[in-house]
């Protein structure tokens, strides 16, 4: 089971990358009928650092990254399933790219995530999946281990939040929160 993994689509799902292929599903998460999923909303932040000597090279390139030229390329050499999903919402009007099997379950997923009210009970802050603090990425990965060890039955569900928890915990008492 993989969660979130739109990026990754492409290589699961293509015979030539992967020995499953033909038995990888997609899905939505479940909502258990409270009305909201665990939408992932995330970004693939391309920025210029400030002070750069090649500013307009920088800005060039990233035009060229994110056009519809670049997604034309990529689906000529790769196929409509390897062009980079959530670049361009113009991608999943092209009758080509809709074609792909998890083209409309990923704008569905985009498209339901709100970042206004991200969870089924209200809660103070902005924001679906992702705390902009210096501390999340390690949160994150500490916390997808343990995750990783009760999918594996290495531990209970139970044991596994519980440890999330306190990773979570610990980490936003250590700096201070």
């Amino acid at each position: 089971m993989w969660i979130d993994a739109t990026v990754a689509a492409s290589f699961v799902t293509n015979p030539k990358d992967s020995t499953v292929a033909e038995h990888v599903g997609f899905a939505l998460a479940p909502d258990n009928g409270l009305g909201k999923r665990s939408n992932w909303l995330w970004a693939w932040a391309l920025a210029i650092p400030a002070g750069t000597q090649k500013e307009a090279a920088a800005k060039e390139f990233l035009e060229w990254a994110t056009s519809k030229e670049y997604i034309d390329l990529v689906a000529a050499k790769e196929g409509w399933a390897n062009v980079p999903p959530g670049a361009r919402a113009s991608l999943y009007a092209n009758p080509e790219y809709q074609k792909v099997p998890f083209a409309k379950m990923t704008l569905d997923s985009i498209l339901s995530a709100n970042p206004q009210e991200p969870t089924v009970d209200p809660v103070p802050y902005v924001g679906v999946q992702f705390a902009a603090i210096p501390e999340f990425a390690g949160i994150a990965t500490d916390v997808s281990q343990e995750f990783s060890a009760a999918y594996a039955g290495q531990q209970t569900v139970e044991e596994a939040l519980a440890k999330a928890q306190k990773i979570a915990s610990d980490a936003m008492e250590a700096a201070g929160y």
